[in-house]
């Protein structure tokens, strides 16, 4: 990138994030192929390399929707908005990422309030082009003010409210992405939606949605949390019932496909389409987590007041994936989507990227990563199961200590019940297993 917007030279160095090279600024540090948290926000042009696997698997989802026709018909277009783009690393990598066969559907819109970083977007895209070409007029039909943004190479830019911008077209892909919560914007998100659309969301309010501050989480989410093991769950489930029944004051019923924590951010991507009668029926899956004395947990959806004191909620209660989709989100399908080739390394280090095999390597681990354990998982996570934290094992079964958690699922397996690893920080076990076998399963595998 050769210029700022004020004309200066722009110092920095160049990243590759997935396939697609990315511009930083001088002030911020080489990223980390294994990034588990919030980095340093040093300005406008930062990138946050934590979010890498939530950017891939937004990838890797768009590429199964038009693959599989699951969002629109196989000669429609796909209309995309990243509400709150900063500079825009997402919406290159759908350009840039997204096979070849299907980018002409593509019509990508990017926005956000910032100047500068909506120009390093620009001038990024210009730098650094998608592999493949697209041109195609905007829009026009789409918008209510056609001049208002800016088209370039199958990527069109606005600088607008997120507000506005989600109200002013039927996108058919929305991801919200803000620094913090997002309850500001879910209401406009939703009523942003075409007809049938898909909704990714992102919340980095962690403390909120855990219930590690209380009174944030109450005044943003309506909600009570434990801070236990099972606080991660609660916090995607949080989150997913409130865009549940955000969605549902619109006349509009969600079907999760992929809801997740993830390090420091809590992601959930859901199908929205209208319906009044699955509107109607949105306190079917919402409800409370209440403890149990053995270590484990049931969901009721009318807990009493002595349930309430040792329960979280209200909570999303019914399944969190879709079991065909997530089931498609594997290692070797990031890799062969997301990961570059020789030649596409070959050609940034021509254009100034520092990569050494060593980088090649840990990229390509950062991308398995990314999806490890979803298709393991996904069968499990899309019907009624039971979370435990493999930590909390010995306790509950009176060992002392836990088998290794392969051990473990071959003994529940053996035993006539699923079992898989939830991906989470945390070594979680996911199993359809009744608690007494998976008790029996501990002491028999130490």
């Amino acid at each position: 990138m050769d210029e700022a917007e004020t004309g200066e030279t722009v110092p920095g160095h160049l990243w590759l994030e997935g396939k697609t090279l990315v511009h930083l600024r001088h002030d911020q540090e080489r990223p980390t192929h294994m990034p588990r948290g919030p980095a340093k926000r040093t300005g406008p042009g930062f990138l946050n390399p934590a979010m890498a696997p939530a950017r891939t698997r937004s990838v890797l989802l768009m590429a199964d929707a038009l693959e599989h026709g699951w969002l629109t018909k196989a000669d429609q277009p796909l209309r995309a908005l990243d509400a709150l783009c900063a500079t825009g690393v997402r919406v290159r990598r759908w350009r840039n990422e997204i096979p070849e066969v299907h980018q002409n559907r593509l019509r990508i819109t990017a926005n956000d309030l910032d100047t500068f970083a909506l120009n390093w977007l620009k001038r990024s895209h210009n730098a650094y082009p998608p592999a493949v070409s697209v041109d195609h007029d905007p829009e026009d039909d789409r918008y209510q003010r056609p001049a208002m943004g800016e088209m370039n190479n199958g990527i069109y830019t606005m600088q607008n409210d997120a507000r506005v911008t989600l109200l002013e077209a039927g996108y058919q892909w929305v991801d919200l992405d803000p620094f913090g919560s997002p309850v500001n914007f879910l209401d406009a998100a939703v009523q942003g939606l075409a007809r049938i659309g898909f909704l990714e969301v992102t919340a980095t309010d962690t403390a909120a949605l855990t219930g590690s501050s209380q009174g944030s989480q109450f005044r943003r989410y309506g909600a009570k949390g434990i801070v236990d093991s099972y606080a991660h769950d609660d916090a995607v489930r949080v989150l997913l019932g409130l865009v549940a029944t955000t969605a549902a004051r619109h006349d509009r019923v969600v079907e999760p496909v992929l809801a997740l924590f993830d390090g420091h951010h809590v992601r959930i991507s859901v199908k929205v389409r209208r319906s009044r009668e699955g509107a109607s029926r949105v306190l079917e899956n919402m409800g409370w987590r209440i403890r149990e004395d053995n270590g484990t947990y049931r969901f009721v959806q009318h807990p009493t007041p002595e349930e309430v004191e040792r329960g979280s909620g209200p909570l999303w209660v019914g399944p969190l994936w879709d079991a065909d989709i997530a089931g498609r989100i594997t290692e070797e399908r990031a890799l062969s989507v997301c990961a570059p080739t020789v030649e596409e390394v070959a050609k940034g280090v021509e254009m100034g990227l520092e990569w050494s095999e060593q980088d090649s390597e840990y990229a390509s681990r950062e991308l398995r990563r990314s999806v490890r354990y979803i298709a393991d998982a996904a069968d499990l996570m899309s019907r009624d199961h039971t979370l435990y934290h493999m930590d909390d094992l010995p306790n509950m079964a009176g060992t002392g200590r836990a088998p290794k958690m392969e051990v473990l699922f071959e003994a529940i397996r053996e035993a006539g019940s699923a079992a898989a690893r939830l991906p989470d920080i945390d070594p979680f076990l996911v199993t359809d297993a009744p608690h007494d076998v998976v008790m029996q399963c501990v002491r028999e595998r130490i």
